[in-house]
C-alpha cells in the first residue's frame, strides 16, 4: 500500500531511474523543471504511517507531490526546488518518525 498527496502530472516516466541513469537519486530534475528526492524514513509500518508522514511534508513550500511506502520506507518527494533537508526532518519528525538520509 503507498499513499500520495498533492498527486500532480510531471511529464516524467515511471522509471526508478534519474535521467541521468543512476538509480539513486540526489535530487535530479526532471523534464519539467521538476525535482525528484527520494528519502530513507524508519518506523513506517503500514497506510496510516504513510499518510503521517505524506501530509506532513506535503506542507513544505514548493511540493508538488509525496508517495510514502511503510514495506521499504522509502518517501519520494517531487518539488519546484530543491528541499532544505532540515525542513524534511523536521516534517518527518512532526509526524512522529525519524528521517535516516537520502535513499
Amino acid at each position: 500500500m503507498t499513499t500520495e498527496t498533492k498527486a500532480e502530472t510531471t511529464g516524467t516516466s515511471d522509471s526508478c531511474c534519474s535521467p541521468t541513469g543512476s538509480c539513486h537519486s540526489d535530487a535530479t530534475e526532471g523534464q519539467t523543471g521538476r525535482i525528484t528526492t527520494v528519502y530513507q524514513v524508519t518506523g513506517m509500518t503500514c497506510g496510516h504511517c504513510e499518510g503521517a508522514v505524506a501530509g506532513e511534508i506535503s506542507g513544505i513550500d514548493g511540493v508538488v507531490s509525496v508517495q510514502a511506502v511503510a514495506a521499504t520506507g522509502q518517501v519520494t518527494v517531487t518539488s519546484r526546488t530543491p528541499l532544505d533537508e532540515d525542513a524534511v526532518r523536521a516534517a518527518v519528525d512532526e509526524a512522529g518518525y525519524e528521517l535516516a538520509g537520502q535513499a
